[in-house]
């Protein structure tokens, strides 16, 4: 009866250990997930910063062309 019950704790061990290796294999893809995602959102606040001064420059262009709105509605 002692075989089998060393038998069963060395199957259950290599169960454990292959389970504990697969949690690390899915700890390290979440950790180059998570380095993708980080460098990702640089990218973004970078575009974002270029896109955002459309905004603010609106105003003055409608502005300078109010002349040539002016003229094409005279026509």
């Amino acid at each position: 009866m002692a075989v089998a019950a060393i038998v069963t704790l060395i199957v259950a061990g290599l169960i454990v250990a292959a389970a504990a290796l697969g949690l690390i294999r899915v700890i390290l893809h979440l950790v180059a997930v998570r380095r993708s995602l980080d460098a990702l959102e640089g990218g973004v606040r970078v575009i974002a910063e270029r896109t955002s001064t459309v905004p603010s420059v609106l105003p003055s262009v409608n502005a300078s062309l109010k002349p040539v709105r002016d003229f094409t509605e005279s026509i």
